[in-house]
């Protein structure tokens, strides 16, 4: 299970559209690229969730996130996981809207943990995951230009929490919840 910021219908054709000059610049290598309908921006990875907590996180996550209200976020400019040595992953960065996206995965953050959930001990950088290097060499890694322009932009008012069904066809995202974003007046 994760909870994810979901992507509206013109920010999915923006990332179909970075997709296609990504695969340009890394035609070498074997990417295995995200669908575009199941992209989302992911705020906390789970897991495997014990069955007796799915409904306990399904009723956190279905309450509204009071003192973050609705922010707009824009997407630009490409990176690569690990910032060394071979690449794993291709994703799209967070022009506008990082520091909110970055108090939001707090706030979810700390309302799981309340439940006595497991959560990754990383650091978050908030980004797009575009695709995955299948296998790759540190010389598979793509010269990455500077061009940080606008490639989708949305406005952010809920996060959801999905559910993960693996397949050979690839995962399949079951929303599960929704919590709204909310200030109190």
């Amino acid at each position: 299970m994760f909870v994810a910021i979901d992507l509206d219908d013109a920010t999915r054709a923006a990332v179909a559209r970075e997709q296609q000059m990504a695969w340009r610049l890394a035609a070498k290598a074997p990417i295995k690229f995200v669908n575009p309908q199941q992209a989302h921006l992911t705020l906390v990875f789970l897991g495997d969730v014990p069955s007796q907590q799915c409904d306990q996180l399904i009723t956190a996550m279905s309450e509204p996130i009071d003192g973050i209200g609705a922010f707009d976020i824009a997407f630009g400019g490409l990176g690569v996981f690990p910032p060394a040595g071979a690449p794993r992953v291709l994703w799209l960065g967070v022009l506008t809207g990082a520091r909110e996206v970055i108090a939001l995965q707090r706030a979810v953050a700390r309302r799981l943990a309340t439940l006595g959930l497991m959560l990754e001990d990383r650091v978050f950088h908030p980004h797009l995951t575009l695709g995955r290097w299948r296998r790759a060499t540190p010389s598979d890694r793509p010269s990455l230009a500077a061009d940080a322009r606008p490639t989708g932009s949305m406005r952010v008012d809920r996060v959801t929490l999905y559910e993960s069904r693996l397949s050979s066809e690839g995962p399949t995202h079951i929303e599960r919840a929704h919590a709204l974003l909310t200030t109190t007046t």
